[in-house]
């Protein structure tokens, strides 16, 4: 019988040891910066009830749902006449169960569940995997991690202005420095479209505009007319696509404008009211670049829109979000406003393996391997990793009795830094000997001193 060789379903990974390492130090840095900030955490189940999924995600995330069977006979309520009407008789016979397909509507279902012992405004943050029936392809999985913070309950810019300084955090502890958190507001989106003479069309316009950085501003032109946008209403837009640089300068500009749009004039104060919180709170504009065409998550967004680029590297955005007016309406709980971003954190994994900017050091590694000759050497040992490991200091005791090279490959190869060696002399003196692997240096010390120097 020939053995199958193991392999992982499409679209999945396994993370290794360096990974998790590095992958924890992103998630830590955004776990402390949320709970800095008041977030408290949440999770959901991976399966949710299919009734609870369906018919949120527009009819092309329904198709992308990974379904489950139901336990046991799963086949047992279908009828022959099912079978031939097609899937969509047999599907609410066999399966009732769904994985999650985002982090936002298991959130949106545990406010309703618990809204009477929930405080508002409610900040809750949720790192965890969701799941895709999608088609793999490079940056593209099938199963990867979201993380989401959230405040419901509340209007306030506050939060908008918070957003802004857990990224600028983030980043800071990352040691990304090139980056632009660019921000708009829908209601300005809303009021370009009055302007220019094409009310209620803003969704096409920005479906346009989207494209300006990746196609220029004649095809996007070319793509407005097509879409039969009239050439008065495009001729408009112009000065918009030629905006000079700087906050200040974009938002005098469209106060005039846009006068004639009471919506786009909300827009713009919204807007001035973050960067103003930005200045009283004692942090700088650095880094927040007013995006007037940035465009994103239309149909959902009411209010702020966020979207997070890193400069000069190959992947896409790394972080976005914004306002919406009713997370919970679908489940019956009208006018539950609140403001949400998430982090790629994939994505931010690419881009730091991109610019080198793991900190090798610290990334979860066994600091002290003891080694030792004889038995005698190893029950020394044993005591001697009990002191270390009650200092907190992560240590190994070599297991096998065998040749000190052997022992020291082992060192070598987990890229363990220090190297306690333990002999006669050691065990007669209650001492170690310390070896630095790095810098080849090796001293004699007692343990007190040895937890000392790890500290």
């Amino acid at each position: 019988m020939s053995i199958q060789k193991p392999t992982l379903p499409k679209g999945t990974r396994d993370f290794g040891p360096v990974q998790m390492a590095r992958r924890n130090f992103i998630l830590e840095t955004i776990k402390e910066t949320f709970k800095l900030f008041g977030f408290q955490q949440l999770e959901t189940p991976a399966m949710e009830n299919l009734s609870t999924l369906t018919g949120k995600y527009g009819d092309e995330g329904d198709q992308l749902l990974f379904k489950l069977l139901n336990s046991g006979d799963f086949l047992k309520n279908v009828e022959v006449e099912d079978l031939t009407s097609g899937i969509s008789s047999v599907l609410p016979k066999v399966s009732e169960k769904g994985l999650r397909y985002d982090l936002t509507v298991p959130f949106a279902r545990y406010v309703v569940m618990n809204r009477n012992e929930i405080t508002f405004p409610f900040k809750r943050f949720q790192i965890q995997p969701v799941w895709r029936a999608d088609r793999p392809q490079k940056g593209r999985y099938r199963e990867f991690y979201q993380c989401d913070a959230d405040v419901v309950g509340t209007d306030s810019l506050l939060c908008e202005l918070e957003i802004l300084l857990m990224i600028k955090r983030v980043f800071g502890k990352l040691g990304l420095a090139d980056y632009s958190i660019k921000i708009n507001n829908r209601k300005i989106l809303t009021g370009l479209s009055e302007v220019i003479g094409e009310k209620g069309r803003e969704g096409e316009l920005c479906v346009a505009i989207d494209k300006l950085d990746k196609i220029g501003w004649e095809k996007v032109q070319e793509e407005l007319t097509q879409r039969n946008f009239s050439p008065e209403s495009i001729k408009q837009l112009s000065p918009i696509v030629e905006l000079k640089e700087g906050n200040q300068s974009k938002l005098e500009f469209l106060k005039t404008y846009l006068s004639s749009s009471d919506i786009g004039k909300k827009g713009i104060e919204e807007l001035e009211e973050v960067l103003e919180l930005l200045k009283t709170y004692g942090e700088n504009e650095a880094n927040v670049d007013f995006d007037v065409v940035l465009a994103r998550g239309l149909t959902y967004y009411t209010g702020a829109i966020f979207e997070v680029k890193v400069n000069h590297v190959s992947v896409g955005s790394v972080s976005g979000g914004g306002r919406y007016d009713d997370l919970t309406g679908v489940f019956g709980l009208e006018g539950v406003s609140g403001v949400g971003f998430s982090f790629g954190v994939d994505r931010l994994y690419d881009v730091m393996e991109e610019l080198g900017l793991f900190p090798e050091e610290n990334m979860e590694k066994t600091k002290v391997l003891i080694t030792y000759f004889d038995k005698n050497g190893f029950d020394y040992g044993l005591k001697v990793l009990n002191q270390l490991r009650k200092a907190g200091v992560s240590s190994e005791l070599y297991p096998d009795e065998t040749k000190i090279k052997k022992q020291f490959t082992y060192a070598d190869k987990k890229q363990i830094p220090y190297v306690v060696i333990l002999g006669e002399t050691e065990m007669q003196t209650n001492t170690i000997s310390l070896k630095d692997l790095h810098s080849g240096l090796q001293e004699s010390l007692s343990v007190q001193d040895l937890i000392k120097k790890m500290e």
